[in-house]
């Protein structure tokens, strides 16, 4: 009698085990669901597979990223850079600003021009210098260093998106690049408009000393008094960057929101507030003059307060704002889609029907052609789709309507490895094998092209992953977990029945 390993079977039990425990939460009821998450130990298995948004329905939007104003808000910034860079080199200038997207300086003397370019070149390496008229250089930004400027631009971009949304408690929210300029976001359960309230929001705090004199510094609206406008400086003393966190509060039993700041910022709003006592300050969001308090006295904890026409619902959501940080540039909605609940209920019904036929019509072929082995093959086929339920609960993985396409497939790869295997022992009785000679040189001679079939399948559902967004991404998933665990219910598991029903039956021949 062909014997199995003692840690074999152990195995075996305890991953069958193991799928049956962990796929059970997803036949039980959301209220039984939400239960057992509040309720269980962590390590009990309370997990589902998460739907993703073509099933659940939700938000899908397609957002483009200002990323010219990042440009153009450097070049700003090199124009006091270069001022500087100027002075301490002593070196005159008559005008300096910009020029569309580029720095122009107006030199007092064109015999400085060399000099004045060394000291340029200092503050910004991808800055391309250029002498014309003998006294004006023109400095513009390389093709290599705009495109940089645009790839982090995207890249924060997507990082401050993505705490956005997480704090909004949507579920595996799908935020990719997408072109040059553009993100996708896809969010499932959630609502568009609260989605697009959110995200739509630069959230860009800057406290600037208001300018003393007339027609200097930068004007920006008072949103406390409508058609007014204040000057202030155009450094900002303290930027959001700064903040450590925003936290909604009251004060006086009207909402306000509380802050506190680094070391770095906390040291400068203290130095700031010191030197400039009795005069106003502006605290400004997103270009627009909020509060504009005076100060009092000089203000070390690095803790302050912002007020404004806040009610409950602008200051928690401001808060957030604040804590997820700025967004670097504007951005604006290009397509916007949202999926329905009903739409999504439709397609997972449309797809367990999908499901249950292809097991219908794979199990009835299976019995058909190979008989009782082909109840083997549907038990361990049963098995496989466990499993694969398991090990996406546990891992938190979304299933979308391609990841169902993913499951309907495994189910056809899942018998093919028992077809394989079948045939070959066929092919072993016919050569005048015994029954257990032949089982087991069958399993044996089948594994390594059963083998190479799962991981030439395998490594393409890892390159789909890899590369693939979205729907291709969610087909992947399902096919990574399928392929291993038909190998799994293909090899060992029908092996394992097969060989206890041998020792129940003790048969002198088989039919397959």
């Amino acid at each position: 009698m062909i014997q199995i390993a003692p840690w074999k079977i152990a195995f075996i039990i305890f991953v069958c085990a193991w799928g049956v425990f962990y796929s059970l939460p997803n036949m039980l009821s959301a209220d039984t669901q939400q239960w057992m998450k509040n309720n269980l130990p962590g390590w009990m298995p309370h997990r589902t597979v998460n739907l993703g948004l073509d099933l659940q329905g939700g938000a899908h939007l397609l957002y483009e990223v200002d990323v010219d104003q990042t440009v153009k808000e450097r070049v700003e910034q090199l124009v006091q850079d270069a001022r500087n860079a100027l002075r301490e080199a002593q070196i005159g200038y008559s005008r300096i600003g910009t020029m569309g997207d580029h720095l122009r300086v107006t030199l007092t003397d064109s015999g400085q021009a060399a000099e004045a370019r060394a000291a340029l070149r200092k503050i910004d390496s991808g800055l391309d210098l250029q002498t014309s008229e003998g006294n004006v250089l023109d400095g513009v930004l390389m093709p290599e260093t705009i495109r940089h400027i645009h790839d982090q631009t995207l890249a924060h971009s997507i990082e401050i998106v993505r705490r956005r949304v997480d704090a909004l408690g949507t579920t595996e929210p799908v935020i990719v690049r997408q072109g040059e300029r553009r993100i996708l976001i896809q969010a499932p359960g959630a609502n568009a408009e609260d989605l697009k309230a959110i995200i739509g929001t630069t959230a860009k705090l800057t406290f600037h000393l208001v300018e003393d004199t007339p027609g200097a510094g930068r004007a920006f609206p008072l949103v406390e008094e409508p058609g007014q406008s204040m000057n202030v400086q155009r450094r900002a003393m303290i930027t959001g960057e700064m903040l450590e966190t925003a936290q909604p509060s009251f004060q006086d039993g009207t909402p306000v929101i509380s802050f506190r700041l680094d070391n770095v910022g906390a040291r400068r709003f203290c130095d700031v507030t010191r030197e400039n006592v009795g005069r106003p300050f502006a605290i400004v969001l997103d270009n627009e003059i909020i509060s504009a308090p005076v100060i009092r006295d000089a203000i070390c904890g690095g803790q302050g307060v912002i007020s404004g026409n806040f009610t409950v619902q602008s200051a928690n959501n401001l808060a957030m704002l604040l804590r997820a940080g700025a967004l670097p540039a504007p951005m604006k909605v290009v397509e916007e889609r949202t999926v329905g609940p009903t739409l999504g209920s439709d397609s997972v019904e449309a797809g367990k029907v999908a499901c249950v036929m292809a097991l219908v019509f794979v199990i009835a072929l299976a019995v058909t052609v190979y008989g009782l082995f082909g109840v083997f093959a549907s038990i361990g086929l049963m098995v496989n789709m466990i499993l694969i339920m398991a090990v996406m609960s546990s891992l938190g993985a979304t299933l979308t309507l391609p990841g169902i396409a993913g499951i309907v497939l495994t189910i056809g790869l899942a018998i093919d490895g028992n077809v394989l295997i079948y045939e070959r022992i066929k092919e072993e009785l016919r050569a005048g094998r015994g029954v257990l000679a032949a089982i087991d040189t069958g399993y044996t001679r089948a594994l390594t092209t059963i083998t190479d079939s799962n991981l030439a399948a395998l490594i393409a559902a890892l390159i789909l992953f890899s590369f693939g967004t979205g729907p291709i991404k969610g087909f992947a998933v399902t096919m990574c977990v399928g392929v291993i665990t038909s190998y799994f219910s293909a090899l060992m598991f029908t092996r394992f029945l097969i060989l206890n029903w041998l020792r129940w039956a003790r048969p002198k021949t088989i039919k397959v």
